[in-house]
């Protein structure tokens, strides 16, 4: 087997250059544009950003400043996200296009220099728990924080016609979405031993069931499944757009199931 344990995928240092790309984009858009869908549900280009903006603030407010605010109890930990990401869009549309851009990009730059003065091999403030954890290092909750950012950027770009931001970025996105498989595949029964492969463009992981699933880098040599898949395919899977997966299935195709619909968002 050519497969090796798992590294930290270290993020900090994208913050600060992601968030400028977003105040270049914004700035680039028309009135129009700014009133676009998107495919997050009802949400518009303009909501999109605003809750980018909210997120950002969020996380200071409550990682850096230490400040907890009043919140409204929810029945789990995705009505209470979804409340908190209703009640910032809801706000934000008051503000105009030009203002919005002005928060984003003074409190993304501060959201980037607080990242980098974490160390990022401590304990995290929030665990992530589409990868069933409920302790997580620093890194890998900021590495999560670059996957939110990163894709709702995306959206964006997508709804006005800009090109993909994939350069330096998807490739750490997918390194991490990919933490999401051994919880996703928790209750997929297998003998120990048995080993998915799983290739996304140009890297490659192995989950291989050993008592419960274990995920490594590179690939197992002798695989009851592998699955192929794009990139630009795959991330868009993971955070629930409704595409074809156009993967390619190679061996039990039972095996590849779980993996064709694994959510690595809230």
């Amino acid at each position: 087997m050519t497969m090796k344990r798992l590294e930290p995928v270290l993020t900090q240092a994208l913050f600060a250059p992601l968030n400028a790309q977003l105040v270049a984009l914004l700035r680039g858009l028309s009135a129009e544009e700014w009133d676009r869908p998107t495919v997050a549900g009802a949400w518009t280009v303009k909501d999109v950003a605003a809750h980018l903006l909210d997120s950002a603030m969020r996380r200071l407010s409550m990682h850096r400043d230490g400040y907890v605010p009043p919140l409204a109890p929810a029945e789990d930990l995705a009505a209470f996200v979804n409340g908190l990401n209703a009640e910032g869009v809801n706000y934000a549309r008051r503000l105009s296009p030009g203002l919005l851009v002005d928060l984003l990009e003074r409190y993304g730059a501060a959201q980037a220099t607080f990242f980098e003065s974490l160390d990022p091999f401590g304990e995290a403030k929030w665990s992530v728990s589409w990868a069933g954890e409920e302790r997580s290092p620093t890194w890998f909750d900021v590495a999560r924080e670059l996957t939110e950012r990163w894709h709702h950027q995306q959206q964006i770009r997508d709804a006005t016609g800009r090109p993909p931001l994939y350069t330096g970025y998807l490739a750490p996105v997918l390194a991490t979405f990919v933490r999401a498989l051994p919880f996703t595949y928790r209750d997929v029964a297998a003998p120990d031993g048995t080993a998915i492969v799983f290739r996304l463009d140009e890297e490659a992981w192995s989950l291989v069931r050993e008592g419960s699933w274990t995920l490594y880098a590179g690939e197992a040599s002798d695989p009851a499944a592998r699955v192929t898949l794009r990139g630009d395919r795959a991330w868009r899977l993971f955070t629930r757009q409704r595409i074809e997966p156009e993967a390619t299935v190679e061996g039990e195709a039972r095996l590849a199931e779980p993996f064709l619909h694994m959510v690595a968002i809230i």
